[in-house]
């Protein structure tokens, strides 16, 4: 059995960290924003690259305060976004109080195409979240060129840069998740903001608390977002390991590029250097028949995501509908990811490219 993901191995190469920081939590008998927390915070703005970050409940709960934070709040403000990102990208700009309108996408990398957000902004456009899909940095210096207030969904982009700068460098806003799956994740949910304004960082803090200030009084109308000591104390014992596990993505990748490069039927995503490789996306023909074959060989297999954001139920206000946004309708239709993390053997990967070029053969 191959299985999409296994998170497994790196538990427990990180197990001896991670015991450590929790002793010394229910020592402390200190479980919501305490020392973990602060201890995080500084490590992992460090890996960054960036001066500040504040730990958050989600990436979506990081996305949604990114926006309070740059007071894109109101129903007439409309930020720019993909359709082809998980369904939380746009349910953070509604939890904000702004309106998502979605642009299409790159054919080849399926980033949101810059040109398009920019034929598509008007009046009403507030903000740009283009989203580093799958681990591939967008054109940020494009993004920043538009001139509206830029925050970056970087859910799956721990540890990427961009021409070898920060992501910070490009805007203070840089959202990210630390749901289980992604290069570093914690054992439940969990967010960042890493910012170089230490403006931003101080009203990120107070609208995950509720607003408050001292003596428990709400000096604006915050949420409740903040990350526990206990994820707090996986994600600081995870955190020394990321460039190593990303490094090894990388390699797997390649592993999957050369044992598939004789498969005209199967294209992989394009992705440069600087990508995490956080999924291993590529598109096929007859995908459905291809996935059912692979769950009989016991290989995992997942489609990040199946239906562009412009055609869930939840955004039918965004102004678009089935037909407008053709690459992302597209590659929605094509899109499977394979199976990958740190610990994916060789042996392993060759197997599923064999198991997905007989498919076409036959």
């Amino acid at each position: 059995m191959i299985p999409l993901m296994n998170l497994r191995p790196s538990l427990e190469a990180a197990a001896p960290e991670w015991r450590a920081r929790l002793e010394r939590m229910f020592d402390r008998m200190h479980f919501i924003l305490g020392e973990q927390v602060a201890a995080f915070e500084r490590e992992f703005a460090l890996a960054t690259g960036a001066r500040y970050a504040a730990g958050l409940g989600s990436g979506t709960g990081a996305i949604e305060l990114c926006l309070r934070a740059a007071r894109v709040t109101s129903g007439n403000q409309q930020v720019i976004t993909s359709p082809l990102t998980a369904p939380f990208t746009g349910l953070a700009i509604l939890a904000a109080g702004a309106a998502p309108r979605f642009a299409d996408i790159d054919p080849e990398t399926l980033l949101l195409d810059p040109d398009d957000a920019g034929n598509r902004m008007s009046r009403r456009t507030a903000a740009i979240l283009p989203v580093h899909l799958y681990g591939q940095p967008c054109d940020l210096r494009r993004f920043a060129a538009l001139g509206k207030i830029l925050i970056q969904d970087a859910c799956q982009a721990h540890g990427a840069r961009h021409r070898a700068k920060p992501l910070t460098a490009y805007s203070p806003y840089v959202a990210y998740s630390f749901y289980p799956t992604k290069n570093l994740g914690c054992l439940g949910d969990g967010g960042a903001v890493a910012t170089n304004s230490r403006r931003v960082a101080a009203r990120i803090k107070l609208l995950r608390d509720g607003g408050r200030g001292s003596n428990h009084v709400s000096l604006v109308a915050g949420v409740n977002s903040r990350l526990d000591e206990m994820q707090a104390c996986y994600l600081s014992a995870f955190l020394p390991h990321l460039d190593a596990w990303n490094a090894q993505r990388a390699r797997i990748a390649a592993w999957y590029d050369a044992a598939l490069a004789g498969c005209s039927a199967v294209r992989p995503v394009r992705r440069g250097a600087e990508s995490v490789n956080h999924l291993y996306v590529v598109r096929v023909p007859h995908r459905e028949r291809l996935r059912r074959r692979l769950a009989e060989l016991g290989i995992g297999s997942g489609v990040h995501y199946p239906v562009p954001l412009h055609l869930h139920p939840a955004f039918a206000g965004c102004g678009a509908k089935r037909g407008d946004l053709v690459q992302a309708e597209r590659a929605a239709r094509e899109i499977l990811s394979l199976p990958i993390w740190p610990y994916l053997g060789q042996t392993e990967v060759q197997r599923v490219a064999e198991s997905i070029v007989g498919f076409y053969r036959r």
